[in-house]
């Protein structure tokens, strides 16, 4: 294999579309809008918790991409590449209402949990949703950078401008939480 696999174009299986939005097509521009919408907006909405605004910050990213297309360098697909906009367009959002995120210092990290998916088979998928959503800002949106949009800490950290060490403590903490919030709705629904 030849030359550095980061530096190699993406052949996304839209290219046509992609293309023409390059030169202002307002028609591609739609039919990739049409494509990607429903997902950039639930990313969208899954940091911001706030329908309204996840439908400006919606706006907004695209506008963004369309007018930016001269940037897009296919390294990564149109989808990875809007929810990137996104993701950092609803960050900064929540950065302007202060996130809630503790820097924690080197070393001091909590003690892992168990990763043990059977944990959450006993719940529905509304009542982790639910639950998540009645997190603090800090947690909820590292735990759906990293559970949801699949980012590692390394990334959630250059994005909130925090440790890595940080992301994966609050990622812990939100998850313990997350566990002890389900139990207690669980035993507050049968009581």
């Amino acid at each position: 294999m030849s030359g550095n696999l980061f530096s190699e174009k993406v052949i996304d299986i839209h290219q046509d579309l992609i293309d023409r939005c390059m030169n202002n097509d307002r028609i591609a521009q739609m039919k990739l809008y049409d494509l990607y919408y429903r997902a950039v907006y639930n990313s969208i909405l899954r940091i911001v918790k706030d329908p309204m605004e996840a439908e400006d910050l919606l706006q907004d990213s695209f506008l963004s991409a369309f007018s930016n297309m001269k940037n897009f360098r296919s390294e990564s697909s149109f989808g990875t590449w809007i929810k990137k906009i996104a993701i950092n367009r609803s960050l900064n959002f929540l950065q302007k209402r202060s996130l809630d995120i503790i820097d924690i210092p080197e070393g001091n990290i909590p003690d892992q949990m168990e990763e043990n998916e059977s944990t959450y088979d006993k719940y529905s998928l509304s009542d982790i949703s639910d639950e998540i959503n009645r997190l603090p800002d800090g947690y909820r949106v590292v735990l759906n950078l990293h559970l949801i949009e699949g980012m590692d800490h390394e990334e959630i950290g250059q994005i909130l401008n925090i440790k890595p060490v940080t992301s994966r403590s609050q990622y812990m903490r939100g998850k313990e939480k997350l566990v002890m919030n389900l139990k207690n709705a669980t035993h507050a629904r049968h009581a």
